[in-house]
């Protein structure tokens, strides 16, 4: 089956496979790339799920599927050993619940926009890209990308790298 993708505005509208969730989440802006969070987690970012955030399963395989924690569908359950996301009623798979370790968060924009504080300057665009200006150090920095939730999660990258230097 085949998804119309009208989200490349550089080479206009394509078709994809609509099992290419992440993909397609990401060039809407609605959350950012596994890569750069990734990245994030990597350099020290640390998610503790709430309803609403969106996950992929870390591991080969299965890491294009994108989750939305819910009381419905997938629900957070913290024991003293760590949180387990639980699955309840999901038929795609036999699947009933997945440590949050193996889990990679991906931030939506609003979120990382929160998670830059103070440090968040402005977003803006030029020519087809977004801008966020961030205090990194001390100084104004640029971050760009022509998704805002991208441009928002480097600069983010910037200031946790800094703020551990």
């Amino acid at each position: 089956m085949l998804v119309r993708r009208p989200f490349d505005r550089l080479s206009g509208v394509r078709s994809v496979p609509v099992d290419d969730t992440l993909w397609l989440l990401v060039q809407a802006g609605v959350v950012i790339s596994a890569d750069l969070a990734r990245s994030l987690r990597d350099a020290g970012l640390r998610w503790h799920p709430t309803t609403g955030d969106r996950f992929v399963i870390d591991k080969p395989g299965v890491d294009d599927d994108v989750y939305t924690v819910s009381e419905m569908t997938v629900e957070r359950h913290d024991y003293p050993s760590g949180t387990v996301l639980g699955f309840n009623g999901t038929t795609e798979w036999a699947l009933d619940s997945v440590d949050a370790a193996e889990s990679l968060w991906l931030p939506r924009e609003d979120q990382l926009r929160e998670l830059l504080g103070p440090a968040f300057v402005s977003l803006a665009v030029s020519g087809s890209s977004f801008v966020v200006t961030a205090t990194i150090a001390g100084e104004p920095e640029e971050f760009h990308d022509v998704v805002a939730a991208e441009a928002y999660g480097s600069a983010l990258l910037g200031y946790i790298a800094a703020a551990l230097a």
